[in-house]
């Protein structure tokens, strides 16, 4: 009697890369041929994980070399707990818990928390990564999801949909909706047109997604594009990954050959000056066990042309030597090559590893490339976990690329009389601290009565002022990680520090005797402290600063006011009251609340 397993069949749809527009993982997709096997798995947890294992099974039978992304119910995972069938055929299959990533996806309702969370250590703890799918458009709290922290967010194809364009046809076929859609079988775009009273807003929902995942180390994915519009959208509001006919359709046999549209629009936003993360550029690794011959790696570069290098990895996944994929056929191709080392071991022909941490930048990755020998600058380089098993390699014409193409962004955006970089580059990270929950301290300086420097001793004296200002202030930043200066314009500059607050930045602009020709100059300087909380993003920050800086306006001298967001006085730190500038002892401008007794810093 035929089993219902005789009539399930599995589709292959890639996982895009879209800084890279490499194929960075499969999804693994359940087919029924006939029955309604999905909707039942729905409503039973061994059903549903079963299916999960006949899919790593059947992408086993197809020899595919790149990651896996399997489903389930955040039900299943919280009844099953360790998912042991699944395990299991990783097993069987060859494969590595970290070379699997699971699904988990809705309905989330009346799921125990407690035994979803348990699941998830559980996977976590041999390996697997974890993806919160169908965000967005399903029933995930803000609040579980901040305690999943997934590897990976998915993002519901409604949202795709919504981006600025048409969608077109559904991506992939999906149960009854009386059943609700199963993670097994994928979603389709909705069929709500761009033009529609939210599409602005649910683009803009994308651009928080990112910086909610930049904020638990997750990497955000988007589903379901269908044009090349979506797909440049989807870039811009700050998406790494991405899946959708555009790229590939599901298919029964793996592909890593995927439509990469020209002209995609800018990449995702700029994050931390130190260099966007090697994670953004993670590329699958072909990884062997380090007791290999040479001739079975041979077997596997010559078998998978898109492959540069192999990584071998003792038992538990941690890279020992690499492979060159050059280098290596080259000695096996010369004379004799192949009758010396095909039967001995690969490590032979392979070179000591260089890694990074998945938490590195760009940067730190071409420091470990240039402290290396010539001879291996193309190589790969292994990204390691928090275990040190190898996730992945990156490649280094995608850093450079990828570093070349910031760096031209940023000069675009540099005020062309101080060369530093504006308020959006500034607020980037103000955005960016506070997602990560950080303190920080943000302040404006600006020139005492300019418009009278410029009257006064010209144009020319105004802007050379407005240099060295700049030119002192970058000097002051230079070696702190905390410190970042933006020319807003005129004689405006955003100072952005650490909790500690800007002293090494005050000092620079308040200490020096500044003159333009020949008329002595001062500054006023206005800090806000932000704890975390304590402000929702730039916006606000600017506008707890907007009375300060009135405030130390009003003082005679190089000035200097500090306050805290929800505060109503302020500390003058630097800067007397004139004669005719008589108030309140205390009372900050705009104070609401009365009067606050102000603490005077000693110059």
């Amino acid at each position: 009697m035929p089993s219902w397993t005789d009539h399930l069949r599995f589709a292959f749809q890639p996982v895009v890369n879209l800084a890279t527009g490499s194929v960075a993982a499969l999804e693994i997709l359940a087919r029924p041929e006939t029955g309604n096997v999905l909707a039942s798995a729905r409503r039973a947890p061994g059903l549903d994980g079963e299916i999960a294992a006949l899919g790593i099974l059947a992408a086993a039978r197809q020899e595919t070399l790149l990651p896996l992304h399997v489903n389930v119910y955040a039900a299943t995972l919280a009844e099953l707990g360790d998912l042991t069938a699944l395990r299991k055929a990783v097993r069987e299959a060859g494969r590595r818990p970290w070379e699997v990533t699971v699904d988990v996806g809705a309905p989330f309702t009346h799921v125990p928390r407690r035994a979803l969370l348990a699941g998830v250590r559980a996977l976590r703890e041999d390996g697997f990564r974890i993806s919160a799918d169908g965000v967005g458009d399903g029933d995930l709290p803000l609040t579980l999801l901040a305690d999943l922290s997934p590897d990976i967010v998915k993002l519901d194809a409604s949202l795709t949909a919504s981006l600025p364009t048409s969608p077109g046809p559904g991506a992939d076929a999906r149960v009854p909706q009386d059943d609700g859609p199963h993670p097994h079988g994928g979603q389709d775009a909705s069929e709500e047109q761009s033009g529609s009273p939210g599409h602005e807003a649910r683009r803009a929902a994308v651009a928080a997604m990112r910086r909610l995942c930049d904020g638990v180390g997750a990497l955000l994915a988007v589903e379901a594009v269908e044009t090349e519009r979506q797909c440049a959208a989807a870039r811009a509001a700050g998406a790494q990954l991405a899946q959708g006919h555009l790229f590939a359709p599901p298919a029964r046999r793996p592909t890593t050959g995927v439509h990469w549209p020209t002209g995609t629009g800018p990449a995702a936003p700029p994050q931390d000056p130190a260099g966007p993360p090697v994670s953004q550029f993670l590329q699958p690794a072909a990884l062997l066990p380090v007791s290999v011959s040479a001739e079975e790696v041979r077997a596997l570069l010559t078998g998978a042309p898109e492959v540069s290098g192999v990584v071998l990895v003792d038992a538990d996944g941690a890279p020992v030597r690499t492979v060159d994929r050059a280098r290596f056929l080259l000695s096996l191709s010369g004379r004799y090559g192949h009758a010396l080392h095909a039967d001995r071991p690969a490590m032979r022909l392979a070179d000591p590893p260089r890694t990074v941490r998945t938490g590195a930048t760009a940067w730190e990755a071409l420091d470990v490339v240039a402290a290396d020998e010539r001879s291996r600058t193309g190589d790969d380089v292994a990204v390691v976990d928090d275990e040190g098993r190898c996730v992945g390699v990156v490649h280094l014409a995608d850093i450079v690329r990828a570093l070349a193409e910031s760096r031209v962004e940023e000069a675009a955006g540099l005020n062309p009389l101080t060369r530093l970089p504006g308020s959006d580059s500034v607020n980037a990270e103000v955005r960016q601290r506070i997602a990560q929950g950080r303190a920080f301290a943000l302040s404006w300086l600006d020139v005492d009565g300019f418009k009278q420097v410029n009257d006064g001793a010209g144009f020319a004296a105004g802007d050379e002022l407005i240099r060295a200002v700049g030119k002192a202030l970058a000097t002051a930043a230079e070696g702190d990680a905390e410190c970042r200066v933006g020319h807003i314009g005129g004689d405006d500059f955003l100072l952005l520090a650490g909790p500690e607050g800007p002293a090494a930045l005050a000092a620079a602009a308040l200490d020096t005797p500044w003159s333009a020709g020949g008329m002595p100059v001062t500054m006023s300087l206005a800090t806000v402290h932000c704890e975390p909380g304590g402000v929702e993003g730039p916006a606000d920050a600017a506008a707890c600063l907007a009375p300060l800086k009135k405030a130390a306006k009003a003082l005679s001298g190089s000035s200097w006011v500090r306050g805290r967001p929800g505060e109503s006085g302020y500390e003058v730190l630097r800067g007397e009251e004139g004669p005719d500038q008589a108030r309140v002892p205390g009372q900050a401008a705009g104070d609401r609340d009365g009067p606050a007794r102000p603490v005077r810093a000693q110059s």
